[in-house]
């Protein structure tokens, strides 16, 4: 069920070509009339909004003269899409949370239930120009989220978007690409099999109305429709200025969780990263550690466990007579006694136990290592 009228979504579908994505001030005039009065005061059939300005009006009425709203939604019904607006029972309530700024509707392509799966949905970002490492984490994210019922959203873009994107798909799971363009404006080019193949197995969604071009301005937008849409962004490889963190930042402000993969401190791609660590990002390696955050109680990363060497198990006097004798050489077992601060007889007992475990040999009258020992700094070398 929708609580949209026909004449409402027409006029919200001609806004979209009217108004650019993220104004607030249009936004409010939204709010304040709604998306009839406000169609007919730009197509100057009505009075102005409240509060307009001279210049901001001029200009979105030149750009509503022979806006169509009903043309665009035929072009994305013959697409197989549909326009999804604020009071659908499609419509994701987060996106709510961006307050006037929020979208005035939403192209969507694809069969799935938009609402429904963000419920459960991650944001994965980073850098265009990544590294092997960026792609490789990117891809394992994907995989990964989608292995545990998660969508991963993204923005379609090269490099790590586009990687998380492949590995949900690889996974047969679910993921969302935000376009900063018209849902039938595959951008970038190279990505127009990518984008397809999401609009059949996931969904593809945009701002703009069919025929839509991304400019600069619409990808720095775009991101704040990808930080509200999901429960937490996750980013792997940004430079300092990259617009990756324009989404980590917005999800923080909206109060979503916020991630970074780190990289290494040599690389430029990284620095972004590390620095919204260090304000206040979250540091995941993997899937799991996502999920731990952003999902639901229970919901843990399994624990990772420190490999336990045969040594460890060893008692501590054992372990002392142990590391008494030197990495090279044989020593007698009163001067292994000694350095370990054993008796004599505990000594020799802890020496037979050790042979039988195969850390120590007789040799002669004494004792020494089966095997090499890689010896602290500044410990001995050599025997007494």
């Amino acid at each position: 069920m929708s609580g949209v009228t026909e004449e409402e979504r027409r006029a919200r579908a001609a806004l979209t070509r009217v108004i650019e994505p993220g104004d607030e001030t249009a936004g409010r005039w939204l709010r304040e009339i709604g998306p009839v009065a406000l169609l007919d005061a730009l197509t100057g059939t009505a009075a102005a909004p409240p509060g307009s300005g001279a210049r901001k009006l001029a200009g979105l009425r030149l750009r509503a003269a022979g806006v169509d709203g009903a043309a665009d939604l035929a072009t994305v019904d013959a697409l197989g899409g549909r326009f999804v607006c604020p009071g659908d029972e499609e419509w994701p309530g987060q996106l709510d949370g961006l307050g006037d700024g929020r979208p005035i509707g939403l192209w969507v392509r694809g069969q799935a239930h938009l609402r429904l799966w963000a419920l459960r949905s991650v944001a994965v970002v980073g850098a265009r120009a990544c590294t092997d490492y960026g792609a490789h984490v990117a891809t394992g994210l994907g995989a990964g989220l989608a292995d545990l019922g998660w969508t991963v959203v993204s923005g379609a873009a090269a490099g790590i978007d586009g990687a998380a994107h492949r590995g949900a798909l690889a996974a047969e799971g679910a993921t969302v690409g935000v376009l900063a363009c018209g849902v039938d404006q595959p951008y970038p080019r190279a990505h127009t099999q990518l984008i397809a193949r999401m609009a059949e197995q996931g969904l593809v969604l945009a701002e703009l109305p069919p025929g839509g071009h991304p400019t600069r301005s619409r990808f720095v937008l775009r991101n704040r429709v990808i930080a509200a849409l999901t429960r937490g962004t996750v980013v792997v490889e940004a430079e300092l200025r990259s617009g990756s963190l324009v989404t980590a930042r917005r999800a923080m402000e909206l109060g979503r969780h916020t991630m970074g993969v780190p990289g290494p401190v040599t690389s430029g791609l990284s620095e972004g990263v590390h620095q919204l660590l260090r304000g206040g990002g979250v540091v995941v390696t993997d899937a799991a550690e996502v999920v731990e955050l952003v999902g639901d109680i229970g919901e843990l990363a399994p624990e990772r466990r420190i490999p336990v060497l045969a040594r460890d198990l060893l008692d501590p006097v054992a372990a002392r007579v142990l590391d008494a004798l030197p990495a090279r050489g044989v020593a007698d077992a009163r001067w292994v006694a000694r350095e370990a601060g054993a008796g004599g007889d505990v000594t020799r007992s802890k020496l037979v136990e050790l042979q039988s475990l195969g850390f120590v040999q007789r040799r002669g009258a004494g004792w020494e290592l089966t095997r090499p020992v890689e010896a602290p700094a500044g410990s001995r070398r050599g025997g007494p």
